[in-house]
């Protein structure tokens, strides 16, 4: 809760003005009892028609008052509520950006949506609602207790002692909502999460014909969390009768005692009227405090789970006094290089000198380490030992956001986001203009499918290229980088899904394109590969052979095995011809 306060406190000047609205509302309303006192044994008993005036007005006042403070206090808690449920999500949302790939590879969206959505949200319903309300019953309790004894303490007493083990019923049931809300927060995360990767691969499930198993699963997962909800009423079913019995015993006692009192003529009828007043400031306070620590506990299970987030700091960031170059010429060295993943060898030993403007072809095996090999140049993950070197400057040493602001990826997954196909285009470069985009598409071959369509570039597609092949994701994925400009561009598998003709084209394109980048292109096709500055083939995360397309074939190792399995085909027509 500390942390949450600390948010609460940058917005002073309204918390500051609700505060005071809210101790104005205070007072009128205590002044209320005391009216009625005055209004009973001032006026209606000794029949004063001026004290029954002025009373009336006095209460009538305090309602006024009480009105329009009461309107200042709500509106501005609850605006400082929204204030600190929009930094929060912002501060999460910043701080999500700032972490690298691997923690992305071990964390679900669900869950990271729910700390986002409903973890966010629990905290603004407390503000804006269980903060005020905890603050305002503790000043009523007080100056309540305080008043009440000044009334009378013998009475005061008596339904105080019967409040004491409502404490005590609250403390246990404050550790009993504490674990519950854990575990339904944990398993709303795991609910969020299914039912997210269940729509979006509602295709898959579909052919697969797994509904049935998708539903179950579902099921038994909404029963687990019906559990979990059931445990928390059951602890309010046992705690709360307990406290409602001993708030009205509280109550009963005042009426009891009370009544003896003024038949005895100890107190008045005006100070039982004002004593039942003021005692509602008691009773009330202990009868929300069950809602209260219901409310609390669920905030700090919620606030625990996404200061959890924001307290992990990025592993991978730039350095103080980091170097920012105001071009990058795009010569990379590799020296040395090994990383591991899990503390397991993905690649070993890496040294490579690579020229600017220079293209870099990376073929291998399954699993050899490909995508990771150009994931190192970006620092989407940092390397085990060895160096990286840029212009020959060390990349740890380089602006992060420099660096990779002078790169452009298409990674194996084209992602595309639900809006225009223009504006997916310019993701990379929001400064693109029209002519830019259409340059883009016509080296990267989609300029036609993108005129043809109706709306043509204001297209909207949708979630992740719905409704597009997945060679026209690939290549306005393509376009995309080639939009950006950037000195090193990296295609993963970036011609996967393309027919030979047009990867052939789109290689060509590139290649005559008026363009200077330092380009990697992974690639399982001989044909996308062969015209490449030079060829690597990776095998067990190692560089096992390195050249042109002849040195390679000339060498007769594990590339002209591929090259003869891909073109064996060709090469037993061209054997029969001859």
């Amino acid at each position: 809760m500390n942390r949450i306060i600390k948010y609460v406190l940058k917005h002073k000047l309204k918390l500051s003005i609700g505060t005071i609205s809210m101790f104005i509302v205070i007072a009128a309303d205590l002044c209320i009892p005391y009216m009625q006192k005055e209004f009973l044994d001032g006026g209606i008993i000794k029949g004063n028609h001026t004290v029954i005036i002025y009373t009336i007005a006095g209460i009538l006042l305090m309602s006024l008052i009480k009105a329009t403070f009461g309107y200042c206090k709500e509106y501005y808690y609850d605006l400082i509520s929204s204030d600190v449920h929009e930094d929060i999500k912002n501060d999460l949302f910043n701080h999500l950006q700032k972490l690298e790939f691997k923690y992305f590879d071990g964390m679900n969206t669900g869950e990271l949506m729910s700390r986002i959505g409903e973890d966010a949200e629990n905290i603004w319903q407390t503000i804006g609602y269980g903060l005020r309300l905890f603050v305002e019953n503790i000043i009523y309790f007080v100056f309540s207790t305080i008043i009440l004894f000044s009334l009378n303490w013998e009475l005061t007493l008596a339904c105080i002692v019967v409040m004491i083990p409502i404490g005590i019923i609250e403390v246990k049931l404050e550790k009993v909502f504490g674990n519950c809300y854990g575990k339904i927060s944990d398993k709303t995360a795991e609910i969020n999460t299914t039912a997210q990767e269940n729509i979006a691969g509602v295709r898959l499930v579909k052919a697969f014909a797994r509904e049935k198993y998708e539903i179950s699963k579902l099921l038994k997962m909404n029963r687990e969390y019906y559990d979990l909800n059931m445990e928390q009423g059951k602890a309010i079913g046992r705690f709360f009768p307990p406290i409602e019995f001993l708030t009205n015993m509280s109550l009963i006692i005042m009426i009891t005692l009370g009544g003896y009192l003024v038949m005895k003529k100890t107190i008045t009828l005006g100070v039982l009227v004002a004593f039942s007043g003021y005692i509602w400031n008691l009773i009330w306070p202990m009868r929300m405090l069950g809602e209260l620590t219901d409310m609390i506990s669920r905030t700090i299970a919620s606030a625990k789970k996404i200061f959890n987030i924001i307290d992990r700091l990025p592993v991978i960031k730039s350095n103080e006094n980091c170097y920012n170059p105001e071009k990058v010429d795009g010569t990379i060295e590799f020296k040395n290089v090994c990383f591991k993943y899990d503390n397991e060898n993905v690649l070993e030993d890496i040294s490579i000198k690579i020229a600017k403007g220079s293209t870099v072809a990376i073929m291998g095996t399954t699993g050899s380490g490909k995508s990771t090999l150009v994931n190192l140049i970006g620092r989407y993950y940092d390397v085990h030992s060895g160096e990286i070197f840029i212009d020959g400057v060390n990349i740890k040493d380089y602006d992060l956001q420099v660096l990779r602001s002078n790169m452009s990826i298409v990674p194996q997954e084209s992602f595309l986001f639900s809006d225009t196909i223009f504006n997916n285009i310019t993701f990379s470069n929001n400064i693109a203009t029209f002519d830019d985009v259409k340059d883009a598409c016509t080296v990267s071959c989609c300029i036609n499918f993108i005129e043809n369509l109706p709306d043509g570039f204001n297209t909207e597609i949708g979630e992740r290229g719905i409704g597009l092949s997945g060679g026209q994701k690939q290549r306005i994925s393509i376009a995309r980088a080639l939009v950006r400009k950037a000195p090193i561009m990296i295609l993963d598998d970036a011609t996967s899904a393309l027919d030979m003709e047009t990867e052939h084209t789109l290689l060509q394109n590139l290649k005559s394109n008026k363009r200077t980048c330092t380009t990697f292109l992974i690639a399982h096709r001989i044909s996308a590969v062969k015209d490449a500055d030079m060829i690597l083939y990776l095998e067990d995360g190692k560089i096992k052979e390195n050249g042109t397309h002849k040195e390679l074939l000339d060498l007769k190792g594990a590339y002209y095995n591929v090259y003869c399995e891909q073109f064996k085909d060709f090469k037993d027509t061209e054997i029969e011809v001859v």
